[in-house]
């Protein structure tokens, strides 16, 4: 079938935007060569080549309008076709304007256009005279673009006439209306892919600065409008106001024994601290495995360990780069996935380490793959690249594979990486609707909830991947990190508070070597991970790539803490006190008890500690929030 004149008319112009967007991205690239200075010719045109999905998306969003017009107005219809050309310019003029502004606005706040005007849009406002000034002449780039787009619009053909419709025309119509129809959708999403097309998804390649380059401002603008302001705060005056408060740890300063050549970090799928026998006085236990492991030579299990928040979607951000959730929205899903960010993986792997992050469920789930390139992690191994996919044995119907399969295939890959090595798992088992294999169903203890015995599958398959790990050769040198992302079903009532909720183990393991010594009921959260790995592996000079809200659990001139946002509160969690900082910028202290804060507070507490601790908690989230509206967390 041949494609109707208004079609061909339509894609002829849709060429043109096209065409005109990477002439936008080519003026971002020159205009910010510092950015991508070093990199490979061929890492840069697979860049602009990724681009394109993304324009395709942007453009469908702010041309909708246009392509239903396209397909109602007839070719044959001069005056008609007029109008639509005029539209065609006036509707693209805000997108050409966004990402030539960016061309130079980028340099200031290192990521694409988004939200501004619900962050900074009364300064923008009022600095609009100056700023236009100063940047005259970016205004002849962008008449130039828009004098091109007029000039270049395709018009009907003079043998394009006006034919009258037959009935078999009208039924091609009707074809082609579905087609287009599909075919904008797909565009709109971006992709066959398992979520819409989302900002961070630019950043899956490697090195991650790219993903700036991929992205148009007219697709990262829009997917902000959905996006719930986040107020700044404004506790203290100034940066460097709140800078005293922060209770920022550098590294430890120490002698080290060989670096341990592999790091292997386990994020255990709900794995909470109220189904360990180790941690409640072995009663109620679901993880034999797990608490055994806790007592072998090398391993140090932190008793005080909490949660930094309560989704899977919050663990990684924390995990990888030592970013708590203060926001109620998760940093993945936030327009603020743009922003600078530094983890684990772009670390290691400037030290020569193969980076891989290892998840069963299907690719693009809660966005694991978008932040693992966010932090730098080279391969992402998800349902796809599992032998079989979700046509194996192995899937569970659900989620994605099951935990014991998977954890024995992750040691399969880890035997055939080159070392050293940093990998990271995240687990799913442990999820509803809570299933574990059928061989192995009435096998485990029942327990008084249903995740329970997913637990002590989850902690059977991990009994059986350090049983055949142990095997390895590379076994021996790794350092291993096991936590959880979050806590799930309570059935103890001590768990259930503010503080039990986001009570998870933190267990360091390193077999055939001492871990350096620490207090291992000094308080500790997952934002800890990322200095405690750089701390044991001697990168002290990577400090400036840490955010200040964790530090290493080795350090022991810092007391230790943790932060969570939960409800309306911030909350602190020190070895003496839990503060909450309410809405109302009001500061209310707890006795600390290990997984439980009373319901009263302290009633009388000291007026110096209230201050300190207030203090500290304001910092953090100023420091935070701020920080990422503005780009600047590692200024």
């Amino acid at each position: 079938m041949v494609p109707s004149p208004a079609i061909r008319l339509l894609l002829r112009r849709f060429a043109l935007l096209m065409g005109v967007y990477t002439l936008l991205r080519l003026g971002f690239y020159l205009l910010n060569l510092n950015t991508f200075r070093g990199i490979d010719t061929g890492a840069v045109l697979l860049a602009f080549v990724h681009g394109l999905r993304f324009d395709v998306a942007g453009l469908l969003w702010l041309n909708l309008l246009l392509v239903l017009l396209s397909l109602l107005v007839p070719v044959s219809a001069r005056r008609g076709q007029q109008w639509l050309r005029g539209l065609f310019v006036l509707v693209n003029i805000p997108g050409f304007l966004l990402n030539v502004i960016d061309w130079e606005y980028f340099k200031f706040i290192g990521r694409r256009l988004s939200n501004e005007w619900s962050t900074i849009g009364e300064d923008l406002q009022r600095q609009a005279g100056q700023i236009g000034a100063h940047y005259w002449y970016l205004a002849v780039p962008l008449a130039a673009l828009v004098y091109l787009l007029w000039r270049l619009c395709p018009m009907p053909r003079p043998t394009e006439a006006a034919a009258p419709a037959s009935r078999h025309q009208w039924g091609q119509r009707l074809v082609e209306f579905g087609l287009v129809v599909g075919l904008v959708v797909l565009g709109l999403r971006g992709g066959l892919q398992y979520k819409p097309l989302r900002t961070g998804a630019a950043f899956d390649q490697q090195p991650a600065v790219l993903g700036h380059l991929t992205l148009n401002s007219t697709f990262t603008v829009l997917k902000s409008f959905d996006q719930v302001p986040v107020e700044r705060k404004n506790y203290f005056a100034t940066e460097a106001g709140l800078r005293p408060f922060l209770g920022a740890a550098p590294l430890p300063v120490r002698a080290h024994s060989a670096m341990p050549d592999n790091v292997v970090v386990l994020l255990l799928e709900s794995f909470a601290s109220e189904y360990t026998g180790v941690e409640n006085g072995g009663k109620g236990g679901y993880t034999p495995f797990f608490d055994s492991l806790t007592a072998a030579p090398g391993a140090l299990l932190m008793w005080e360990n909490y949660a930094n928040g309560r989704r899977s979607i919050e663990a990684l951000p924390a995990v990888l780069s030592g970013l708590p959730s203060l926001m109620d929205e998760p940093f993945i899903t936030s327009s603020f996935q743009t922003a600078e960010m530094h983890g684990l993986g772009e670390i290691l792997g400037r030290h020569g380490y193969a980076t891989a992050m290892y998840h069963g469920g299907t690719n693009g789930t809660m966005g694991f793959d978008m932040f693992a390139g966010i932090a730098g992690i080279q391969h992402y191994y998800g349902l796809n690249e599992y032998p079989g996919g979700a046509t194996s044995p192995d899937y569970d119907g659900h989620w994605g594979i099951f935990d014991e399969p998977y954890l024995q295939y992750f040691n399969r890959q880890l035997s055939t990486t080159k070392q050293p090595f940093f990998a990271t798992l995240f687990t799913l088992s442990a999820h509803e609707p809570f299933t574990v294999p059928a061989p192995y169903r009435g096998k485990f203890p029942v327990g008084t909830q249903p995740i329970h015995p997913t637990i002590a599958y989850a902690d059977m398959a991990l009994r059986r991947f350090f049983r055949a790990a142990s095997q390895q050769p590379w076994y021996a040198h790794t350092l291993f990190v096991l936590t959880a992302d979050h806590t799930s079903q309570s059935d103890q009532p001590g768990y259930q508070n503010p503080l039990g909720y986001h009570k998870t183990p933190l267990l360091l393991f390193r077999p055939g070597q001492n871990l350096p010594a620490a207090n291992p009921h000094r308080i500790t959260q997952q934002a800890d991970v990322p200095a405690s790995v750089l701390d044991i592996l001697g990168l002290q000079p990577e400090q400036k790539f840490l955010l200040p809200f964790g530090s290493s659990v080795f350090d022991t001139a810092s007391p230790g803490r943790a932060i969570f946002h939960d409800g309306d509160s911030y909350y602190l969690v020190h070895s003496d006190f839990v503060t909450e900082l309410k809405n109302d910028n009001s500061v209310l202290l707890y006795p600390y008890q290990t997984h439980f804060i009373p319901t009263q507070p302290v009633a009388n507490p000291d007026p110096k500690l209230v201050q300190k601790y207030g203090n500290e908690l304001r910092a953090c989230v100023q420091f935070y929030v701020n920080g990422l509206v503005d780009n600047r967390l590692y200024k």
